[in-house]
């Protein structure tokens, strides 16, 4: 069970129902990898509408271990996502929703 007022949501990769949280580990872990520096970074970053695949698979994989899921971005890459890319960008965007307070 998820809850959202933690920022959880719930999403189905590779075949299973996962949850997804955007930790302030996870969120750092975010800032490294995709050199964003802050916060403010990551939100113009994402604002801006252009993600690619590998940001896509760093949000998710964020998400996923601070949802406590032990999955490296290598293995996500591998996994199936409910509805493709579109679904996995739809996940994106619910977890970054529920991390910064937007309404579901």
């Amino acid at each position: 069970m998820t809850n959202i007022h933690r920022g959880e949501i719930a999403a189905e990769i590779g075949g299973e129902t996962r949850v997804l949280c955007l930790t302030l580990g996870a969120l750092a872990e975010l800032e490294a990898r995709l050199g964003a520096g802050d916060l403010a970074g990551l939100a113009e970053r994402f604002g801006e509408g252009r993600v690619s695949a590998r940001d896509l698979t760093a949000i998710l994989g964020a998400g996923l271990r601070g949802g406590g899921n032990e999955i490296s971005d290598d293995d996500l890459a591998r996994m199936s996502v409910e509805g493709g890319l579109r679904g996995a960008a739809d996940i994106a965007v619910r977890l970054l929703r529920a991390t910064f307070g937007e309404a579901q």
